[in-house]
Formats: C-alpha cells, sequence, structure tokens
C-alpha cells in the first residue's frame, strides 16, 4: 500500500502514524533509536507491505495492468489503491477527507527534523503539492506517476498507467474494495500483536 493506506491504518495515533509513515526510510534495524510507538508504526507498515504483497486480489490487479510495467506494476497498484481510498474516504472514516490530509500535513511539517533525511524531503514534496488530498482526483494520480517516472529515468513507464486506470477503472476499484475489507481486519488484528511485543 502507499502513503495514505498506511496513515489511515494507524488509527489516529500520531507516532505511530510516523513509524507508518518513515518505515521505508529505515533499514534493518535502524528503528531503535525512535520511541516504542514510533517502533509500532514501522512494523506495522513492514507488516502491511509483506501481506499486501501476497494477497490474491493485489496479484489479480497487477494482472489486469499492462505487461510494459514489468517489477514496477506493484508500485502502481498501491497508487492506485491510495487513489480509490482517497475517493471512497467518507466509507472509511467520519473525519472528512481535507481535514484529514490538512491535519497529517501540519503534524509532519512540526516533527520532520527529527525524520530520516528522505522523509524529509518527501515531506516538502508531500506538503507542496498536497500530495494526499490531491489523491483523490485522477489527474493528481496522473502526476504522481509522471513524477515517479522521471524517476526512474522513464524506465518504468509509469506515465502510461493513468491509460490502465481509465480503462479498468471499474475493476480496478472492486478488487481494491474487496482487498481492503481484508487489510483493515489484518491490520486491526496485527496492531495488537505489536503492541504486546513491543
Amino acid at each position: 500500500m502507499n502513503f495514505l493506506a498506511h496513515l489511515y491504518l494507524s488509527k489516529n495515533n500520531p507516532n505511530i502514524m510516523i513509524g507508518n509513515f518513515i518505515a521505508d526510510h529505515i533499514k534493518g534495524n535502524n528503528y531503535e533509536g525512535f520511541s516504542k510507538e514510533i517502533q509500532q508504526g514501522i512494523f506495522l507498515h513492514r507488516a502491511i507491505d509483506t501481506y499486501t504483497d501476497a494477497h490474491a486480489l493485489v496479484r489479480k490487479s497487477k494482472r489486469r495492468l499492462h505487461k510494459r510495467y514489468g517489477h514496477y506494476g506493484g508500485v502502481i497498484i498501491d497508487i492506485f489503491y491510495d487513489y480509490f481510498l482517497a475517493k471512497n474516504w467518507a466509507k472509511y472514516s467520519e473525519i472528512p477527507f481535507d481535514i484529514f490530509t490538512d491535519a497529517v500535513n501540519k503534524m509532519f511539517s512540526e516533527v520532520s527534523d527529527d525524520l530520516p533525511i528522505k522523509s524529509q524531503e518527501f515531506i516538502k514534496y508531500m506538503i507542496a503539492y498536497n500530495l494526499l488530498f490531491n489523491y483523490q482526483f485522477e489527474d493528481g494520480i496522473e502526476k504522481v506517476l509522471n513524477g515517479m517516472n522521471q524517476r526512474t529515468k522513464g524506465k518504468s513507464k509509469m506515465n502510461l498507467a493513468i491509460e490502465d486506470l481509465k480503462e479498468l477503472n471499474k475493476e480496478f476499484e472492486e478488487d481494491f474494495m474487496l482487498f481492503f475489507e481484508d487489510l483493515r481486519n489484518f491490520s486491526d488484528q496485527k496492531l495488537k500483536e505489536i503492541k504486546k511485543t513491543l
């Protein structure tokens, strides 16, 4: 899953949200200098990623994509799923989407200096372009895909994936809706387990 889903699955706990957000920039056991709750967020992120990669519905979504993306297919589906989460936000949260994303931006702007450099760089980008809020729009997703393609120097062809989203929007959304119910249940249970061990 991508950033929005990881933040949503953190149960509005700021420290778990921080850990879940920075986890990709924390290698091995380099989490040990962080607070217990931030560590819980890092472990939750890793568990969510492992669960997602192995899930049959996610694999089904990847097979729907054009073959030109190769191993970048998983990244594309993560981005698509954040789009569907943002678009259907009211089904999953009582907090209005604009209020949630504004609060996230504010929180990360306040704690950014204490986070890994790569996380700090992404936070600046995320806030400057109001990235999370714009996940709900096709043109917002198109900008993200274009940016990812530029980062891979055109190798990923991810800029073309907006065509896949438009062509099979309904099918991808059905995959997401079914998968996200499974993921929410898994994540809730996993977080309880992590809290018992950390």
